[in-house]
């Protein structure tokens, strides 16, 4: 009878150590749910708190190089540079944007040309922003000695994620283009009003891998055969905190051009960026 109790009792004693320790272990995952949740919440605030702040105040530098060396039948040199420069204050900013290309084939030069833009925003509300745009294109191999423009816009942050970006933009401007010289000479300047559309597109891929979409559209009022067209796809792969590689695909597109001129310029580089 004694040997039974000391079973029941060692049972009992089984049973309740079970029972304690089944209710800290739900207890446990309890909590842990809890915390979870908490630390969700926690991001997400933190998250939009930084979003409130105001914006980066330093320069902010992107520079791209790019080469490319054929030898055989042809020799082929095309070396270009191109980046960006931008300074926030408040809601004010200031993007500066410039492009330069240079290419030989069997010694003889066949690309020159260079671009740059400067660009000021005002930021209005969380996604919308007044700008104003000046621009200035040099292309020796083209119809045009130079072309300019200038104007007020607006920027639109369409769409933002972790992953994703799309901005789009417009703006209004008076246009200056200068000819190739032509007869009589009173006829090389041609002034006009004209639009600029323009968007901006960002994929980051995989951690390491990022893609970019650059396109804009720009062309007179009153001749809707005067247009321009210029894109730019890249691939980019971080090496190192401020050091990148990729590819990029540009098309430099131009409606109207003097007789024997292509209308389309295409330019595929590797190249080596730095971001400081």
């Amino acid at each position: 009878m004694t040997q039974i109790k000391k079973i029941t009792l060692s049972l009992m004693a089984f049973s309740t150590l079970a029972v304690a320790n089944t209710t800290v272990d739900q207890k446990l995952v309890a909590d842990i749910a809890v915390a979870k949740e908490e630390k969700t919440a926690a991001e997400a605030k933190l998250k939009a708190l930084q979003a409130k702040l105001p914006q980066n105040q330093d320069i902010m530098s992107h520079v791209k190089f790019g080469y490319i060396q054929t030898d055989g039948n042809t020799d082929t040199q095309v070396v270009s540079i191109d980046g960006t420069v931008e300074k926030a204050w408040g809601d004010n900013s200031l993007k500066f944007v410039f492009d330069a290309q240079y290419g030989k084939a069997d010694d003889l030069v066949n690309k020159k040309k260079y671009f740059t833009e400067l660009q000021y925003a005002y930021l209005l509300t969380d996604t919308l922003s007044f700008t104003y745009v000046v621009g200035y294109k040099y292309d020796f191999f083209s119809s045009y000695d130079y072309q300019s423009y200038t104007g007020p816009g607006l920027k639109w942050a369409t769409y933002k994620s972790d992953r994703q970006k799309l901005d789009l933009e417009g703006a209004l401007l008076y246009s200056q283009d200068k000819l190739t010289t032509v007869t009589p000479p009173d006829d090389d300047m041609n002034t006009y009003s004209a639009y600029l559309a323009k968007l901006t597109y960002e994929l980051q891929i995989i951690e390491n891998l990022k893609f970019n979409q650059d396109l804009s559209y720009r062309s007179a009022f009153e001749d809707s055969n005067n247009y321009f067209i210029f894109s730019e796809s890249k691939l980019s792969s971080k090496i190192s905190d401020i050091f990148s590689a990729g590819l990029s695909y540009k098309i430099d597109y131009t409606n109207e051009v003097a007789a024997g001129i292509e209308q389309r310029d295409n330019t595929l580089s590797a190249f080596l960026s730095i971001d400081y």
